[in-house]
């Protein structure tokens, strides 16, 4: 039992300490954050906080796998599983509309990709990966819909893909600066309604 309770402990304090990094480096940038001001928001001991990250770069990379796996989990309950490719553009939608209740993760993504154009950036080839597997995976999701007859004939996939990750980035910076002037998922869920001849949400 008390095993057990350490380990929900630790685990916990793991989750606060990712929490206040994430917060920290959208606020300031991956550069400019401390360990010791990330310790000092989770109210441990700089030591402490070695004890779960070592170094800077360790809790980056506990950062960005953190959210990557919040996405992929919130794509999977819109079906990315299915053969059609509708749920991954669903996913799309939805993952916009919850791209704008949390402020902190857009900036985090806006700050550090920034940061990143730098090959010298640790991020950098998370981030060079990253855009790469989206471009892809979005390129697919549109080939599966035009296999299941769902694509409009015009629509060229890997141009598609590449424009709706511009628009998911570009939107997200917008909403940054004014959040009252955009609306993230209603956006991208017009878009891309546009390549398709079926409802992208039929019960709408």
């Amino acid at each position: 039992m008390t095993t057990e309770r350490g380990y929900t402990t630790g685990r916990a304090r793991r989750e606060r300490i990712i929490a206040a990094a994430t917060a920290l480096f959208g606020r300031v940038g991956f550069n400019s954050a401390t360990m010791l001001e990330i310790a000092q928001v989770c109210e441990i001991s700089r030591a402490g906080l070695a004890h779960h990250f070592p170094t800077k770069e360790s809790l980056m990379e506990a950062v960005l796998e953190t959210r990557d796996r919040e996405d992929r989990e919130r794509f999977r309950r819109n079906g990315s599983q299915g053969q059609d490719g509708i749920g991954v553009l669903r996913g799309m939608v939805d993952l916009a509309r919850h791209n704008s209740e949390v402020g902190g993760i857009i900036a985090l993504y806006a700050v550090l990709s920034a940061e990143a154009a730098d090959p010298a950036h640790p991020a950098h080839d998370y981030f060079v990966r990253r855009y790469a597997r989206i471009r892809s995976g979005t390129a697919k999701a549109l080939r599966d819909a035009r296999a299941a007859g769902y694509l409009a004939a015009h629509v060229d996939e890997d141009r598609a893909a590449a424009e709706l990750t511009a628009l998911m980035d570009g939107l997200q910076l917008q909403w940054l600066l004014d959040p009252a002037s955009v609306d993230m998922a209603e956006t991208v869920r017009r878009r891309i309604q546009e390549l398709l001849v079926v409802p992208l949400d039929p019960a709408r």
